[in-house]
């Protein structure tokens, strides 16, 4: 099964741009940037989308704020005959510290408005999710003020360090190999061997 949609979950407008609640759109800049890939706003699409013409795979970023993200997702994968499991939805992880990125398949959606309204819209919990980690604030009142600001310096390399790493594996989903993407993502590098000391004669 390959990927076929790539959602980058954020909120349109210059005052949301990098902050936390905006990593998912991070994912799908890159991305684009790295393949070259052209982006414009679709209006039937509710959403700024573009296609890798090498893989075939769409990128997606809906401009409908994030409550109503699954409107645009629903209206791209519907008019492609994309399915569920061939969608990849890139977002914000309260759970997880900055650093920390996790993909599955499925799942709850963990009071996460996005993920919400795709569930709605697609009628079904079971498309794919990238979690980015960005902390949490520590008390669930402060919570969407924290996700609409910046995160500090330390995280924002954090966040986007974990980005590289799904750059790396993005191809391997898109080509069908979901399985060994999520793999190598979760497994952590070893570090560098250090070299013997050699005693002294």
């Amino acid at each position: 099964m390959a990927i076929r949609l790539i959602v980058g979950l954020g909120n349109p407008g210059k005052e949301y741009e990098a902050t936390r609640h905006n990593a998912g759109y991070r994912l799908v800049e890159r991305f684009a940037d790295a393949k070259r890939v052209a982006m414009k706003k679709e209006g039937k699409y509710f959403g700024i989308s573009g296609r890798d013409e090498f893989s075939g795979a769409w990128l997606l970023m809906p401009t409908t704020f994030m409550n109503l993200s699954g409107k645009s997702v629903g209206a791209l994968a519907g008019f492609f005959k994309i399915a569920p499991n061939e969608i990849l939805v890139a977002h914000d992880e309260l759970d997880f510290l900055p650093g920390v990125v996790k993909m599955k398949l499925g799942g709850g959606v963990g009071g996460h408005n996005g993920l919400k309204d795709i569930s709605a819209q697609l009628g079904t919990n079971d498309y794919w999710r990238l979690r980015f980690g960005i902390g949490h604030p520590g008390d669930r009142d402060l919570v969407s003020d924290y996700v609409l600001s910046k995160p500090s310096k330390l995280d924002r390399e954090a966040i986007e360090e974990t980005i590289d790493r799904v750059l790396e594996i993005l191809p391997l989903a898109i080509d069908g190999d979901v399985e060994r993407a999520m793999h190598k993502l979760h497994t952590k590098p070893k570090p560098p061997k250090e070299p013997p000391v050699k005693e002294p004669a």
